[in-house]
């Protein structure tokens, strides 16, 4: 009977012990994608010869969301739209992009990743220019006084020179550093958004107070080296394909609302000229847009792999033990 009794004991303790050192769960630092095909309804954004910005983003965009969907089943995508209707058949463009970032913040979003294409020179694919090609001499009279001078002058001959759009190359961009105090708001209205229904007597953070502004400060920070550490990987993974790097930039006159108005980590993926023939013909092939898409998935999974590593683990909580019948 003794010996039952101290073996019911150590596997009691067994157990017990078990449940403290078990591993403990990693967090998931990336749970919510949210995906904005730039443009779109009303906006065409940017015109090729054969296409608009709105249509190549939302075909690109719809085609990375799969392939997302297909590596991690986990990971909830949202799309700011997936048909070239803005939802509420929004027109007016100041609507829209605050409908963007409002839906990116009301999802939790940890990521939001907008897509477009860059438009450059005077008209896509290229224009034709006036230029002088040649002179004709001709003889010039000119009266001076009772006088008149015989004078050498020519008249120029001009010609139309096709001049290909040459713009070409893709470029990231984060919102500019001129924009963190919008980005500090956001992330203060944020962190009420699930509770402003149901707790209608919460107050939002005091932006006058010191400790909320240094609560807020660090919040941007941290996004926005999330956003450079994404950014330069997208740019990374499309220099391997070829293309032509022109870098993680800011708009530093404006900025970019979509950016600077989710309280999130946030990138702008500019994929190639769509004011370029050449470009323009490369997005909206098969091959161009597999090869798109996988440059910005495999920036996406080394980034999600990289905050995975970094992530603190959940402590478990022990598991009490069970009464054993004496």
């Amino acid at each position: 009977m003794i010996k039952l009794k101290l073996f019911f004991l150590f596997t009691l303790i067994f157990f017990y012990s078990q449940s403290i050192i078990a591993q403990p769960d990693k967090v998931k630092p990336l749970q919510t994608l949210i995906i904005d095909p730039g443009h779109g309804g009303q906006d065409p954004g940017a015109k090729g010869t054969r296409e608009s910005e709105a249509n190549v983003a939302l075909a690109i965009s719809l085609k990375l969301g799969d392939t997302l969907a297909k590596a991690f089943p986990d990971l909830k995508i949202v799309f700011t739209r997936k048909t070239d209707i803005l939802p509420g058949n929004l027109t007016n463009l100041v609507q829209s992009l605050r409908y963007r970032a409002d839906l990116a913040n009301e999802s939790n979003g940890d990521l939001f990743i907008s897509i477009h294409c860059n438009s450059a020179g005077k008209a896509a694919g290229g224009w034709y220019e006036r230029r002088v090609v040649g002179k004709v001499p001709y003889t010039k009279y000119v009266k001076k006084g009772k006088k008149t001078y015989k004078r050498k002058a020519y008249r120029y001959k001009y010609s139309k020179v096709w001049v290909p759009n040459k713009a070409k190359g893709t470029e990231t961009y984060l919102w500019a550093l001129n924009k963190d105090d919008a980005k500090k708001t956001s992330v203060a209205k944020n962190d009420f958004t699930e509770d402003m229904d149901s707790l209608s007597t919460l107050a939002l953070p005091d932006p006058t107070d010191p400790a909320e502004k240094v609560r807020m400060l660090i919040y941007t920070r941290h996004f926005f080296k999330k956003s450079l550490q994404l950014a330069d990987l997208v740019q990374e993974q499309f220099k391997k394909a070829g293309r032509i790097d022109r870098g993680v930039k800011q708009r530093n006159n404006k900025g970019i609302w979509v950016l600077q108005a989710t309280a999130m980590p946030s990138i702008l993926i500019e994929i190639g000229f769509i004011s370029n023939k050449e470009e323009e013909d490369y997005m909206l092939s098969d091959k161009g847009q597999k090869e798109i898409v996988g440059n910005i998935f495999t920036a996406i999974k080394k980034y999600k792999e990289t905050l995975e590593k970094q992530a603190s683990p959940v402590k478990k909580v022990p598991v009490k033990p069970v009464k054993t019948p004496n």
